[in-house]
């Protein structure tokens, strides 16, 4: 006896990835203040770490160039061009999620920013290029145990970038995109001293402007 089979009809619920992206011109309306971590600090911790922490004693702190220090704080790419970790426009476009009560788990997967280049020291860190020029910024702060102390960092006056932002348009158009990142500009900041800061109100640093954009083309991409 035949018997008539009909194929299977498969249902796609997940649509492919369709990713945008576009080139922003910032341009700082306050200083750009920027601290990386030292290279030297973290060999000494290292050493210590592997070495085992030596018995405490009381002893003068280390003389310190000021010079050094400003220069230990600064991001260098390979090609000699000073930047700042690009990750700190992702996670601050991320943060002014919560402005607009967008979700941040699923902005976390939904935008990205390109580097420039990378870091001399740490090829791992992506940066973006600062357009403008290093000076040395002498700060009070203070230590763990609430002494005052003078922290030397480099700030970028007159400062711009450029910005390639991709982002995932199933949850984003062009217009979010420039609008979230024009609220960072505005209310979140980037680097140091910035108004989200997590350990203080800041010092109002590191706000910019929207210069320009420009959207890119994708040819060729997963989704396109």
């Amino acid at each position: 006896m035949e018997t008539n089979s009909k194929p299977t009809v498969k249902s796609v619920a997940i649509p492919p990835p369709k990713f945008g992206r576009a080139e922003f011109e910032i341009i700082g309306t306050e200083v750009l203040v920027v601290h990386r971590f030292s290279k030297k600090t973290m060999e000494q911790m290292a050493d210590k770490m592997e070495k085992g922490k030596a018995a405490s004693s009381k002893k003068n702190r280390e003389a310190k160039n000021s010079d050094d220090t400003f220069n230990e704080g600064r991001y260098i790419s390979k090609e000699g061009w000073d930047g700042f970790q690009a990750s700190a426009i992702r996670n601050a476009m991320i943060s002014a999620c919560r402005l607009v009560n967008f979700k941040m788990t699923l902005a976390k997967m939904s935008i990205f920013v390109e580097a420039d280049g990378h870091d001399k020291y740490e090829p791992q860190i992506p940066l973006i290029r600062i357009i403008g020029k290093p000076t040395k910024q002498a700060d009070m702060g203070r230590v763990s145990t609430g002494e005052p102390y003078v922290i030397y960092r480099p700030s970028y006056h007159d400062w711009k970038a450029k910005l390639r932002i991709r982002w995932d348009q199933d949850q984003f158009t062009l217009e979010d995109i420039t609008n979230l990142l024009m609220r960072v500009g505005m209310q979140v900041g980037i680097c140091e001293g910035r108004p989200d800061s997590k350990n203080s109100p800041g010092m109002g640093w590191g706000l910019f402007e929207i210069a320009k954009t420009n959207p890119i083309e994708q040819k060729g991409a997963v989704g396109a």
